[in-house]
């Protein structure tokens, strides 16, 4: 496998992000509740589905030697990768307390630069989440294939499509340019394919921690899922339609990771 699919897989996540924030171009208003309830519970079945069959279930293939204990680096890279974002939580509030901050004394900008920094560091697991496999389908991993790094990449496009868009409209809402509106939620992708590339460089170097990167970043991915994006897709009337939209996103990329796996 040549350098050149790596890193097309590496920037496809950051494409979807950009697409997304593209819709400040294209619609006149933000979008609707019942469209971003939709959008996120999407997104949170995109990443369950990922968690499980691109990377727990490789992780746990990849520790079989280890017999009844397999499952061993799967749960120490698990809980390292909940921990790590449960740090982040203190460190910086989350995408749903940023979006539903109420004006106080608190600027615009604050406000803005909150939101901006809160979907990147949201976005540094998913970039993991891709360097890693693409790492473990680079060092020769019989159990990641091409198709299934693929997948997985297409996968968290997907799911950045709308955060992308729940940047950049909220943005421009607020009196922000258009164009300053797409530049803040195409930046809030770029930490992917940079914290992608260094995730392939570090599993490449250290092909033992392979299982525990790909727990980690489950483990991470999954955290945002339950501390973010199912408080959004269940907020409010109708919540059934974040239901309905995570059993799409889920059965989607499951079927992507059999189909292309």
């Amino acid at each position: 496998m040549g350098m050149k699919t790596i890193v097309t897989g590496l920037w496809i996540p950051f494409i979807g992000t950009a697409l997304g924030s593209a819709c400040v171009f294209i619609l006149k208003k933000e979008l609707k509740n019942s469209i971003q309830r939709a959008l996120t519970g999407f997104a949170a079945g995109v990443m369950v589905a990922a968690s499980i069959w691109s990377l727990i279930v490789p992780a746990i293939e990849q520790a079989s030697d280890k017999g009844r204990f397999a499952f061993l680096p799967a749960f120490i890279g698990f809980w390292c990768g909940i921990l790590f974002l449960l740090l982040l939580d203190h460190v910086i509030p989350h995408l749903h307390r940023t979006i539903n901050q109420t004006e106080g004394p608190k600027s615009h900008l604050t406000r803005t630069v909150m939101l901006v920094l809160a979907v990147t560091l949201h976005n540094i697991p998913e970039g993991m989440a891709v360097g890693v496999v693409y790492a473990g389908l680079l060092s020769g991993t019989d159990m990641i294939t091409a198709g299934g790094a693929l997948a997985l990449a297409l996968g968290i496009a997907i799911q950045n499509f709308p955060e992308g868009a729940i940047i950049s409209m909220p943005l421009y809402a607020e009196g922000k340019s258009k164009l300053k509106s797409f530049g803040l939620g195409v930046l809030s992708g770029a930490v992917e394919p940079v914290f992608g590339g260094l995730t392939v460089v570090v599993a490449g170097l250290v092909v033992p921690a392979m299982p525990y990167l790909l727990s980690f970043a489950a483990g991470a991915m999954l955290y945002v899922v339950v501390e973010e994006l199912i408080p959004e897709m269940s907020a409010g009337e109708h919540s059934n339609i974040g239901v309905l939209s995570f059993a799409v996103g889920f059965s989607l990329m499951m079927a992507l990771d059999v189909a292309l796996g």
